[in-house]
């Protein structure tokens, strides 16, 4: 039956069988006969998916089709595609993802006003002239269907007949396999099930089935009463390994009873001689030789000259699965040893114990290495001390000073070094009368290096010809930076427990030492964390404040100029002393006249008392009267080794909470950790800026001002420092109309740049020539085809506004629907259809178009908007359209800041770059 849809001509849902007079016209002789011979060869296909494919292609070449999909029913009455055959890879991945269900194919008495949505969606993806839909079965039993495309013209009769000539013979084929609602077959041959045990082995590699697994599946696939798999041993001899059905019927391996296949005879069939008249095949698994298979048949029972073709295959597939198997259980073991290995040493880390950390760590590098004899040694000035050990002698320090100057030596590169023979390498010369003492064969070191600091050395003595697996390499690699860093701060751990030690304070106050330095090493890592410059500083002024309890804390920076250091962040730990600090905390103070550089210099801190801040004078001169009464303050430098980067000014109001020796020593540590910080946000906010800058330079410099139209637009740049591709535009027309452009160039950093440049461009360029967005776009995708960086494209929105009469044209290239905002406040989309640009050759897109009443707005964006996410949740089309509704009487530019201000209070920084664009109609 033939109908219109659309404009597109579309056969669908002729029963096989019915007449249809005058069809034979225009179809030769020679392709009823190639469809004849795809019938016959379909039928003597061995497998469903060969037979379809090669059906299918003769439909497409006789019909003159663009694509042909052919589809079988399912044990759910589903359609799915199970062969397709298109010139466009986009259309057939289109209907290689598509089902639809057995009700939809029509009848004689069913509607005929649709097509399934799934076969409209894909002649819409090509822009099909022509569609059909044809069933293959009996008329009310539906085995499947075969549906064709054509771009250029509608099928004619002859061409409808000819595909219903391919419908029966589908309908015929998947008889013959035993296909309909499920695909259901009938009895397997043995050749066949070996085949298809095969392929399930190999579908199963990625899952490691083991020797139990080959076994089982090769006496139930061929038929065998038991099977037996032997494996070569690490002598060179055959060890049986797993069995199916009773291992009796063979009683020697095969090497013992001469049956070894070779690799002119992989398989070898022999009868046994016990009389039973059973038979046993040998089968020879991988090359080189991995292991031995024999299956054991009844009695009379012995496979065919096919079948034992199909038992050679199904070796190749078994040793496929026998080496995923192992090499599953080798990477499930060293995977185990890595967790257990991190967990461990990660769990002794928090504990902040030095011993217990090095102690854990040794008994896990032992049982890694099989080794014996694994220490640590930390660095005590010039020279290494063994922090702990086992079976360790003075002979191994002085091999292992020699083994630190090999890894951290001058000129050298820092890392693992290997000496395979101790006694022989000429690394080891200066000291072989420690390695014959120590009596080493073999050593493994491994520097332990935190924040570029040295701080010890982790070595293991093997046996000669141990070699290192690239797992255990890494293991010890990563292991030796959490030591390093283990060590440094459990080492400033126990100096502070040593300190109240010292001044034998009591268990209570060690204890909230500890916990207060615990706290501090939790702060310090945020700062390492911390990409914003205002946020590392304001970490810093609170953390000191909090952590020396202190009442007011400033940090300073130079300003622009660099003469003037400025007050950058303040924190004052209770809101009433804001008043009388806040005079003395901002204030500026120059450069050149900065007391205490010297002490900066040095790393040490400016402890302040009233007679000090009356000699300094500036800003510290305000602090007198607060000293005069008991207070105390301290200035600590914040500097990296080239440059002073900053200052920390700490006071402490209260006379019973002074900045004693313990909490100057914590400010120093403090503003040394946020030394690194605070040059790293710096530099990342250069970065930043510069990428913003770049960007930005890509975007119109203003809005357009067009009588009758508001236009806003906002860019929200991503915490990351790559520059994003992000692009929109904006060109009044010679007849007055408003044309817009937004769209999102895939990836970042330079190549997104250019990307984003060349859209522009053509943009620029196009639309004076092709002012319908649709043209625009066609000729953009060219351009994009031949101007791309490999592998890139770029979606895209179009748009013209006429602002006299608010009538909208768009076509969209894969980018998010337009959303309309009427007056009332009720949202509708604008979304054609189209592929994304630089993607295929050739395409055409569809227009869409819409009047915009007064007071109604467009708001177009990019992606990067509705795809922010918070707690692993999406900002969403939902949340867009309801901050719209919510902003609907706001002004263009308001409207497209109220929704970036929404979705910040949903997301918090963005991690991608997006913009928006409002248009409103005014009255």
């Amino acid at each position: 039956m033939q109908e219109s849809i659309n404009g597109v001509t579309a056969y669908r849902a002729i029963p096989v069988g019915d007449t249809f007079p005058g069809v034979m016209d225009g179809i030769s002789e020679q392709g009823l006969e190639t469809l004849a011979v795809a019938g016959r060869r379909a039928a003597d296909e061995s497998g469903l998916r060969e037979a379809l494919d090669g059906l299918g292609r003769a439909c497409a070449d006789v019909i003159g089709a663009d694509a042909v999909a052919i589809r079988v029913a399912d044990d759910d009455r589903m359609l799915g595609v199970h062969a397709v055959i298109s010139r466009s890879e986009a259309l057939a991945a289109e209907l290689a993802g598509s089902r639809f269900s057995l009700a939809e194919l029509a009848t004689d008495e069913a509607p005929t006003e649709r097509l399934p949505e799934a076969v409209r969606r894909a002649g819409r993806l090509i822009r099909a002239s022509g569609m059909m839909l044809l069933p293959a079965g009996a008329r009310s039993h539906a085995l499947g269907s075969l549906e064709a495309y054509r771009r250029t013209r509608p099928f004619q009769p002859a061409e409808v007949a000819a595909a219903r000539l391919a419908a029966a013979h589908l309908g015929l084929v998947l008889r013959a396999f035993g296909a309909g609602n499920g695909l259901r077959a009938g009895t397997i041959a043995t050749g066949d099930r070996l085949t298809l045990a095969g392929d399930a082995l190999a579908a199963g590699l990625d899952h490691g089935r083991g020797a139990e697994e080959v076994v089982r599946v090769a006496a139930l696939a061929a038929g065998a009463e038991a099977a037996l798999l032997w494996v070569i041993g690490d002598d060179g001899t055959l060890d049986l390994f797993a069995t199916a059905g009773p291992p009796e019927p063979v009683a020697a391996a095969p090497s013992q009873a001469g049956m070894v296949p070779h690799d002119r005879e992989p398989l070898r069939l022999e009868a046994l001689t016990d009389g039973s008249r059973r038979t046993v095949a040998t089968l020879g698994l991988g090359h080189p030789l991995l292991g031995v298979l024999q299956l054991v048949f009844g009695a009379g029972v012995s496979p065919s000259p096919g079948e034992l073709d199909k038992l050679a295959a199904f070796s190749v597939r078994a040793a496929q699965a026998l080496r995923a198997g192992e090499r599953a259980r080798k990477t499930s073991l060293e995977l185990e040893q890595a967790q257990a290995l991190l967990e461990v040493v990660g769990q002794a880390i928090a504990e902040l114990s030095l011993a217990h950390t090095l102690k854990t760590a040794i008994i896990r590098v032992s049982e890694l290495l099989g080794a014996n004899r694994v220490a640590v040694y930390v660095r005590d000035g010039f020279r290494l001390r063994a922090a702990t050990g086992r079976q360790l002698s003075d002979a191994e320090l002085m091999v292992a000073e020699r083994l630190l100057e090999l890894a951290f030596g001058p000129g050298r590169v820092h890392g693992m070094v290997h000496v395979e023979d101790a006694q022989s390498d000429v690394r080891l010369a200066t000291v072989r009368e420690g390695v014959t003492e120590a009596r080493i064969e073999s050593a493994l070191a491994v520097p332990l290096v935190a924040r570029e600091e040295l701080v010890g050395l982790l070595a293991a003595y093997l046996p000669r010809g141990r070699e290192l697996t690239a797992n255990e390499s890494s293991l010890l690699t990563a292991l030796a930076n959490q030591l390093a860093v283990a060590a440094q701060n459990a080492q400033l751990h126990e100096r502070t427990e040593r300190l109240a030690s010292e001044r034998e304070e009591a268990l209570a106050a060690e204890r909230e030492a500890a916990k207060r330095l615990r706290a501090l090493y939790e702060i310090s890592r945020s700062f390492a964390q911390s990409l914003s410059l205002d946020a590392t500083l304001d970490a810093v002024t609170s953390a000191a404040v909090e952590l020396l309890e202190a009442d007011a804390a400033v940090i300073r920076m130079q300003d622009g100029r660099g003469d003037q250091l400025v007050p950058r962040s303040t924190h004052v730990a209770d809101p009433r002393l804001e008043g009388p600090l806040l005079p003395l905390l901002t204030q500026d103070q120059a450069v050149e006249k900065l007391p205490g550089r010297r002490l900066f210099r040095k790393g040490r801190p400016l402890v302040l008392d009233s007679q000090s801040a009356k000699r300094l004078g500036s800003s510290y001169e305000l602090l007198v009267p607060f000293l005069e009464q008991g207070s105390t303050a301290v200035v600590v430098p914040i500097a990296t080794p080239a440059e002073l980067l900053a200052t920390l000014t700490v006071v402490s109001l209260d006379p019973a909470h002074r900045i004693g020796e313990d909490a100057v020593e914590t400010a120093l540590f403090v503003a040394g950790q946020a030394a690194l910080a605070i040059d790293n946000a710096r530099l990342y906010q250069q970065q930043k800026d510069f990428a913003d800058t770049m960007q930005r330079s890509l975007l119109p410099r203003g809005l357009p001002e067009v009588e009758g139209l508001e236009v806003g637009a906002v860019y929200e740049s991503s915490a990351q420092v790559d520059v994003g591709g992000d692009v929109y535009d904006f060109l009044t027309l010679p007849d007055g109309k408003l044309a817009v452009v937004l769209g999102d160039a895939s990836g970042h950093g330079v190549a997104a740049s250019a990307d984003m440049a060349l859209a522009k461009f053509v943009f620029r360029s196009l639309v004076r020539l092709y002012p319908d967005p649709g043209d625009l776009l066609t000729q953009a995708n060219e351009v994009a085809l031949g101007e791309l960086t490999s592998g890139a494209f770029v979606t895209m929105v179009c748009l013209t506004v006429d602002p006299s009469t608010g009538h909208t044209w768009a076509a969209s290239a894969g980018h998010p629907p337009i959303r309309v905002l009427s007056a009332d406040g009720t949202i509708a989309a604008l979304a054609p259809g189209g592929l994304a640009l630089g993607v295929e050759a050739d395409q055409e897109y569809e227009q869409d178009d819409t009047t915009l009443t007064p007071g109604a707005a467009l708001c177009l964006y990019t992606d990067g908007l509705i795809e922010v996410r918070r707690d692993g949740e999406q900002y969403g089309v939902d949340r867009l359209d309801a901050a719209l509704a919510a902003g609907r009487e706001l002004p263009a530019q308001q409207l497209a800041e109220h929704v970036v201000a929404d979705a910040r209070r949903f997301a918090g920084e963005p991690g991608d770059d997006y913009a928006v664009v409002v248009i409103r109609r005014v009255g």
